[in-house]
């Protein structure tokens, strides 16, 4: 499925597909998918644990060193196809014109450093720049990010800091060389609801202001989409959903959508129970047909066991679904 943006795209992901060989059979981790992300857009993709997100993130960035993995498609930034990078091409692009916010901060800070020698690192590996101006960037990014004082709050040590800080220190180093495109695996899921809410707005300013681009990978359809300009469902390594924000909500007609949409509370009237989708996530095999969200879907009919058809919900909302749900749509739960 691929939804082609107007502009010149920068980043233009075809058949991206990551597998793993197991013991018994090979599990399809992301099954061919397709996007396409334009200088200061904001993508969304969102799904529950497991339907691939994270994965096509790091294929992205060239993150996956497994021997038992195969990655297949096309990514090209700015014109170039990462896939076929070398490690040392690779590690020029990232943190300079690409550069990836993880979920846990701790993952991206070094917890015996400085924050200063970290930012000033990060600085200083893609630039040829003194230590004093590197610092003078250093302290501008992490007041960009909303960082109090600054200029003192640079020489603390990261378990000197709050989970919210850290995070902001991380989007600090992830935005200090301007890079082109950031890629932010479900940064703000461990904040509490009033730093993720500050988090939000300040990233969407960062790329309103810089033009960067990016993709931000979630579970919460919520956040997605307070943020997004465009969002794409992923459920067992497929997009199965994917449009403007507005509309993709709006004219929610995939079984999946609808149903993360009614899992969000807000939506839910005091004393009802939460609606839930049913059962688990199940990984496919390679080359497996059929819908794979069939086993879960009230929709489900016999024809679910073919490959879903393309339905064009509007000029630039697509899904694959055999049996889309035609009924209205409840008014999306505010945040």
């Amino acid at each position: 499925m691929t939804i082609t943006p107007a502009h010149t795209p920068l980043l233009s992901v075809r058949d991206l597909a990551v597998s793993f060989r197991g013991r018994t059979e090979v599990l399809q981790a992301v099954d061919r998918i397709s996007f396409d992300l334009k200088p200061g857009e904001i993508l969304g993709i969102v799904g529950e644990s497991g339907s691939g997100k994270t994965v096509a993130g790091q294929a992205i960035m060239g993150l996956i060193d497994n021997p038992i993995a195969r990655i297949s498609g096309e990514v090209l930034f700015q014109g170039r196809n990462l896939l076929t990078m070398d490690e040392p091409q690779l590690r020029a692009l990232r943190g300079d014109r690409i550069a990836t916010v993880f979920q846990d901060p701790m993952m991206t800070l070094n917890p015996v450093l400085r924050i200063d020698a970290q930012i000033i690192e990060a600085v200083r590996a893609h630039r040829v720049i003194s230590r004093a101006a590197a610092r003078d960037l250093a302290i501008d990014a992490l007041r960009r990010v909303g960082i109090p004082a600054p200029e003192k709050r640079i020489y603390s040590y990261p378990h000197e800091m709050s989970g919210g800080m850290r995070q902001r220190i991380a989007i600090a180093i992830a935005i200090i060389n301007e890079p082109a495109l950031i890629i932010a695996d479900e940064p703000t899921t461990a904040l509490d609801v009033t730093i993720q809410s500050q988090i939000i707005y300040q990233m969407r300013q960062l790329c309103r202001e810089a033009g960067t681009a990016m993709i931000w990978i979630s579970h919460d359809l919520s956040v997605v989409a307070r943020l997004a300009d465009r969002v794409c469902v992923m459920y067992a390594g497929a997009i199965v959903d994917a449009g403007p924000t507005p509309d993709l909500l709006a004219r929610a007609a995939h079984p999946y959508t609808r149903g993360l949409i009614s899992s969000i509370p807000a939506g839910t009237r005091p004393g009802l129970r939460l609606p839930q989708i049913p059962g688990m996530m199940r990984r496919p095999a390679t080359g497996e047909l059929g819908c794979r969200f069939s086993a879960r879907c009230a929709m489900a009919r016999p024809d679910c066991a073919t490959t879903p058809p393309e339905r064009q919900m509007a000029p630039t909302h697509v899904l694959r679904c055999h049996h889309p749900i035609e009924t209205p749509l409840p008014e999306f739960p505010a945040p």
